[in-house]
């Protein structure tokens, strides 16, 4: 059955708080950088699109995908930020490595959000090619970063709101 493609950068600009005062943390995976520099480029350009400061957003790189759970929970436990956004992408290859990677680093970041006091958003692609990671980093579908940033901005939103 197909399924409709829907573009990552369409949103209801009304339905995303103001994140003015809002500090965000960006981790990115220097593999695949031809994916995750436009995922960066979108989610801080969506930051700023929103009223977050330059300053309010912190950006460092990890070596792969990973690391995005070690990184991320630094960033985290720094204090400095609101949120963490952890950006990568694997790419199905030849060897099992893809599985391990990707369920490990799905779990890892899953684990932040359950036991850290900040939301850990989830931006890893996992794609069977890199057809369909270009796709999701400016391409057809849009931009997955885009789409990370206001869920980041919703989720601090949404921490403020239950205190």
């Amino acid at each position: 059955m197909a399924t409709k493609l829907h573009n990552l950068s369409e949103y209801d600009i009304q339905s995303v708080p103001t994140a003015t005062g809002m500090r965000f943390g960006i981790v990115v995976s220097e593999w695949n950088h031809n994916i995750t520099g436009p995922l960066l480029e979108g989610a801080q350009k969506t930051l700023l699109k929103h009223g977050v400061q330059e300053n309010d957003i912190q950006i460092m790189t990890v070596p792969g995908s990973f690391e995005l759970i070690f990184g991320s929970a630094q960033m985290a436990q720094s204090k400095k930020v609101d949120a963490v956004i952890a950006i990568g992408c694997v790419i199905r290859g030849d060897t099992p490595h893809f599985d391990y990677i990707c369920e490990g680093t799905t779990q890892g970041l899953a684990e932040l959000n359950t036991t850290g006091n900040i939301p850990v958003i989830y931006g890893l692609l996992t794609c069977n090619n890199l057809q369909q990671a270009q796709d999701r980093a400016r391409g057809i579908l849009g931009n997955k970063g885009d789409e990370c940033a206001i869920t980041a901005i919703k989720m601090v939103d949404f921490k403020r709101r239950i205190k």
